[in-house]
Order: structure tokens, then sequence, then C-alpha cells
């Protein structure tokens, strides 16, 4: 990262733009800095609505969670959650446990559904303390 930026940083020091004029020196320079005013309110843009979406992630899974365990617990424990009309050895474990199955699938995905959404944030922290203000 430190060589991509040095060799920028040395094509910028030897370019020497000739203006004969200080009025096209000007323009054109105006023009470059409302290009980055540009670029830099599109990065701002980007990361709000990245903040937007990650918190209307996390809503949208407590909410679904929520339903989900409360349909868990309500259910009587005795009843299946799936059954299948074959009776064979593997299936019928299958439907017997079909709660603590269901109760451990659904806990993984929240564990990893928060994961995510921490390592999202702390990305989208990172970026923004790089974005000079």
């Amino acid at each position: 990262m430190m060589t991509k930026d040095k060799a920028l940083e040395e094509l910028f020091l030897a370019h020497k733009p000739q203006y004969d004029d200080e009025i096209d020196f000007m323009v054109a320079l105006n023009k470059r800095l409302d290009a980055v005013e540009y670029i830099k309110q599109h990065q701002e843009a980007t990361l709000r609505r990245y903040k937007i979406a990650m918190v209307a992630a996390f809503i949208v899974g407590i909410i679904s969670s929520a339903a989900t365990i409360t349909f868990l617990l309500s259910t009587p424990p005795s009843v299946p959650l799936y059954s299948f009309s074959i009776q064979i050895g593997w299936l019928m474990w299958l439907s017997e446990n079909s709660r603590m199955i269901t109760a451990t699938v659904l806990a993984l995905f929240m564990s990893f559904g928060i994961i995510s959404v921490f390592g999202n944030v702390q990305e989208i922290l990172y970026y923004n303390s790089r974005i000079p203000h």
C-alpha cells in the first residue's frame, strides 16, 4: 500500500503543468477541486447508505429471530416441527429431534448474523476514519 502511495505521490510531483495564462490554471484547478468534492460527497453518501442498511438488517434479524423463537416456544414440545411419511430410522430420529435441531440451526444463524453485523460496522468505521473531513 505504501509503495502505491509513494509511486502516486512521485507521479504528481513529477507532473509540472505549464500554463500560459493564470485563468486557465484557475479553471483547471477548480475542475479538479470540484471532482474531489464530488467524490468526497459520494463516499459520505455511500457510507450513510451502508449504515442505514446495517441498522435495517439488524432490526429485521431481531424481529425474525424473535418471531421464530416465539413460534418454537409456543408449540407443544411433544409435537415435532416437521415429520416424514416414510418411517426410516434416521428420518424418525430427525423428526423426533426437530425442535432441538431447529433451535441449534437458528442459534447458529443468529450468531453468524451478529458477527457479520459487528464486522461490517467495524469496516464502515475503519473506512469512515480514512476519509479526510
